[in-house]
């Protein structure tokens, strides 16, 4: 063999391969105690790539959101919203009796567009309200929380209510001890900044039967789902899960599990979900039934398009690229998740030569974000 050659195959023969290196750093986070649940599939023809234990139920955090989103797409459509009605006894521009809120689940329920709801009822010709502020809260039960959140952080655990102002926090983003107070102070001093009058009277009523005076509109199911899935948002995927379930939070999981029994053919052994956002210990996924559900969406022709848009683009705008990887930059969409000794990641990714691959990684131990990042840096380089 000429010396040129020889150096060559030296070189060649002597670099580990992908396989290598992928179950070389499976055995790491094993030795450290992490156990490892994790794949990569070609999106097209759903070949494997590389495995290990890909059908091992573990912990997946916030990439259950994942499973709750696209059942939510899928089943109510992009375009779908919520509407919040307005309430009251109406005679010449004055609401006799009490101004009632009825709220059905907007997630987005805030100050700012409380203030444009202000505005339409001041339109309407509302100049006084000889009662208080009343709340309907009777679009959901009583349950205050998901199963399985028992051994959760006090303070990821907002009270999820029909009608929530702010996500149940103060302007500090701070927990709320009585939301409904909140909500009523709120939308009380809102109506007066904007000009109408609330007397606050207790025990005024109308003479007449109330009716709708106005309804206000939440953004589209699409807009909500890119808040949940970017910013990870906890509240906003209970609250629609809930509201998925006519007010109850175990009827919303059943529908969700429902819809992939039927869609997937993934029965309750490959999807064990408690809550819609990944906060729940109890939950169990593996990366197959992950990666199922994205290459799934992926070919969505329906709704696809806005699932994989909600997704986190590294390197992407408003994201800064964490990962010092600059080889990454809008080539990753992912989910990720965290939890007290759980570090999940699952998404796309798309290779040098323009083939798009869906992966996911669970890892359920005392694993940092290095550890999946170093892994799907290797698959997308």
């Amino acid at each position: 063999m000429r010396p040129l050659l020889l150096i060559a195959f030296l070189l060649v023969s002597g670099r580990p391969s992908a396989a290598q290196d992928f179950q070389a750093w499976v055995r790491d986070l094993e030795a450290r105690g992490i156990v490892v649940s994790a794949g990569i599939w070609e999106v097209d023809t759903g070949k494997i790539l590389e495995r290990h234990h890909e059908d091992l139920a573990l912990v997946p955090a916030s990439t259950t959101k994942v499973v709750t989103t696209y059942a939510l797409l899928k089943t109510l459509k992009p375009d779908a919203t919520i509407e919040t009605e307005v309430w009251g006894d109406l005679k010449d521009g004055v609401v006799q009796g009490d101004l009632t809120f009825k709220g059905d689940g907007d997630p987005l329920f805030t100050s700012e567009r409380i203030w444009m709801l202000a505005q339409s009822l001041k339109k309407a010709g509302i100049r006084r309200i000889t009662g208080g502020i009343r709340l309907d809260q009777s679009a959901f039960d009583a349950q205050r929380e998901p199963l399985g959140w028992e051994n959760t952080s006090a303070d990821t655990l907002p009270v999820v209510r029909a009608l929530s102002v702010d996500f149940n926090r103060d302007e500090n983003g701070r927990l709320v001890a009585d939301p409904d107070r909140q909500a009523r102070e709120t939308l009380q001093r809102i109506l007066q900044e904007t000009g109408i009058a609330v007397e606050s009277r207790v025990g005024v009523s109308g003479t007449g039967v109330p009716r709708k005076l106005a309804s206000w509109t939440s953004p589209p199911l699409r807009a909500l789902v890119q808040d949940i899935n970017k910013w990870s948002n906890n509240f906003m995927i209970e609250m629609l899960v809930r509201r998925f379930g006519a007010g109850s939070w175990p009827r919303g999981i059943q529908r969700v599990q429902a819809f992939y029994r039927t869609a997937f053919g993934l029965g309750p052994e490959q999807l064990q979900i408690t809550d819609g956002s990944g906060l729940s210990k109890d939950n169990r996924l593996s990366a197959r039934t992950l990666a199922i559900i994205l290459r799934g969406a992926y070919h969505d022709f329906e709704v696809g398009p806005e699932f994989v848009s909600s997704l986190k683009v590294i390197g992407g705008e408003p994201w800064k690229l964490k990962v010092k990887d600059p080889n990454l930059t809008r080539r990753v969409r992912v989910k990720t998740g965290h939890l007290d000794q759980v570090t999940s990641l699952c998404g796309y990714l798309q290779t040098f030569d323009g083939k798009v691959k869906v992966f996911a990684i669970l890892l359920n131990g005392p694993a940092h974000d290095e550890d999946v990042w170093e892994q799907v840096s290797r698959w997308a380089n």
